[in-house]
């Protein structure tokens, strides 16, 4: 019989094939949930003393997690409800760090993902759909009167709740009968400054901005598979990459409850550094309109955006699923417009994920693209530099770190078990990792790591920066966006090394070699196995 930890691997690795074998696993698993629903254990069970959780905790949340994950988020909300009123309902009582706090923001980081599911599914808003809503949310405001009874606990549950608020908003606002008040605008209440390495940080022209080289990206926020925190620790980590002087966040409608995190945080500062703090976010269509467009709907998507950043959206930057869809020059040409009428709205447009060609066709109106361009990555050099060249773009890439990967803790190291729950890898670096081995496999990116480490050593920074440097010295690229893990790791000030040297042309060359190859083939291998700039998210779809 295989171990357990093979099948488990191998089941991932299943599902990561593709939509066809992911269909039939969230099929079969809906309908075992739906011919037996999960049980709801009593708050004894779930916290047998008040201090610590049960394995029947732990099975509760999986199971929870199954539900949302296999596309029920709605029928999730009930089991969400029941573990929020059993905190209170067992009187239980976490301390730093231990194992019922971690259970515990956990969950909440799961609410966040399951609430975001359920926005994704764009529901109509039944009288059922609203009662659980309001179910949860009660749950969460009778949680946060026992934090505030007891003198040691801080409510866990803030970014939770403000999703679930949110989501109802937006619900009820599509309804045309709002029954809560849209989420006050905070009150300044963070005194910041930019320190003096803030000055050494390189800038480019964004638009009508000027916008830092190095974005703080807030993908991870889209799953707690990155880990989970509170809504303190997480304005914490923003308030010192702000204060480095790395004031521009990139981000998503799809990044869990990203824009909200940074809309609020960017409302409590004061007005002389709120204007200051730049957004960049992404409006996705992922798949088929269900309606027409016209300007007041398009109108409509900027608005709704700009409401949770709580002001204006420096970058809006536009995803399409379907290239035989012409509809999204239609919607550009509509978006352009209305930047040009509402720049305290939304001051850029740009595109995600576009592809060379169809970057020509909608070049005119566009300022800014963003797309995926690493050491490894290296498709932009083709196609796209040129039409930036032609059409004077900027590209704005994600990737540059490959997930982490291009770190010096994977130096000398055999290769990860992709799917072993010990390895304990993040969805970027499972993403990634298909990246390093659709290039040339891992032992020739060691190969890659022991050439940036001896240039690192040169220059007294680490083989990450030389591998942001690269990138940031390639044509026509304007900035790199960072993942940031706010509250659970941040390296704002060793980024910030990327700007205190160049690369020589001797070094471009050396690391050239061996990334792209010594006439490129490398790297065309890859573009003729991928194909171009971000043809990977449409065959998703």
């Amino acid at each position: 019989m295989l171990p357990s930890t093979w099948l488990q691997s191998s089941l991932r690795l299943l599902i990561s094939q593709g939509t066809s074998t992911q269909k039939t696993f969230v099929q079969h698993i809906r309908n075992r949930i739906h011919e037996s629903p999960p049980p709801f254990p009593s708050a004894q069970a779930l916290f047998p003393e008040p201090t610590g959780v049960s394995n029947e905790c732990h099975k509760y949340l999986a199971l929870t997690r199954c539900i949302f994950s296999s596309k029920l988020a709605e029928d999730s909300l009930p089991y969400l409800t029941h573990f929020a009123r059993a905190i209170v309902q067992r009187q239980a009582i976490w301390s730093p760090e231990s194992e019922l706090e971690s259970a515990i923001l956990q969950f909440g980081g799961d609410t966040v993902q399951a609430v975001q599911a359920l926005k994704e599914s764009r529901p109509d808003l039944t009288a059922e759909l609203e009662g659980r809503l309001e179910d949860l949310l009660s749950s969460f405001m009778e949680c946060r009167a026992y934090c505030k009874s007891q003198e040691m606990l801080r409510f866990p549950f803030s970014r939770a709740e403000r999703q679930v608020r949110d989501v109802l908003y937006s619900l009820q606002t599509q309804r045309g009968r709002p029954n809560g008040e849209e989420a006050e605008i905070s009150a300044p209440s963070l005194s910041l400054s930019l320190s003096n390495r803030s000055e050494k940080v390189e800038k480019f022209k964004l638009g009508p901005i000027k916008a830092p080289r190095l974005l703080n990206g807030l993908w991870q926020l889209s799953s707690p598979a990155w880990g989970s925190t509170t809504s303190e620790q997480q304005e914490q980590a923003l308030a010192q990459l702000v204060e480095t002087g790395l004031t521009m966040a990139d981000m998503a409608d799809h990044y869990g409850d990203a824009e909200l995190i940074y809309g609020e945080f960017r409302n409590k500062l004061m007005p002389e550094l709120r204007g200051q703090i730049l957004a960049a976010t992404k409006w996705c269509v992922f798949s088929k309109l269900q309606q027409a467009v016209t300007e007041e709907w398009v109108l409509g998507a900027v608005h709704e955006r700009s409401r949770r950043l709580g002001g204006r959206v420096e970058l809006l930057q536009f995803h399409w699923y379907d290239y035989e869809d012409r509809g999204y020059l239609e919607i550009l040409t509509m978006l352009v417009s209305i930047a040009q009428r509402q720049p305290q709205l939304v001051s850029a447009i740009g595109l995600c994920n576009f592809d060379a060609a169809h970057t020509v066709e909608a070049c005119e109106y566009i300022l800014e693209r963003t797309g995926s361009f690493s050491l490894l990555d290296s498709r932009p050099l083709h196609d796209m530099c040129a039409v930036c060249q032609r059409y004077g773009l900027k590209l704005l890439t994600y990737g540059s770190l490959c997930g982490g990967f291009l770190s010096p803790k994977w130096l000398n190291r055999t290769a990860p078990d992709l799917y072993s729950t010990a390895e304990q890898l993040t969805p970027s670096q499972r993403k990634y990792f298909d990246i390093i081995s659709a290039w040339s496999g891992w032992a020739e990116f060691q190969r890659l790591l022991s050439i940036l480490d001896g240039i690192a050593s040169s220059h007294g920074v680490t083989l990450t920066n030389i591998a942001t440097r690269w990138v940031l010295q390639q044509p026509h690229v304007g900035a790199v966006i960072v993942g940031t893990r706010l509250g659970v790791s941040t390296h704002g000030n060793d980024n910030l090394c990327v700007f205190d040297f160049e690369l020589s042309e001797a070094e471009v060359a050396a690391i050239n070699c061996i990334a792209l190859g010594e006439r490129k083939e490398r790297s065309r291998a890859l573009f003729e196995k991928l194909g171009d700039c971000g043809n990977e998210y449409r065959a998703m779809h």
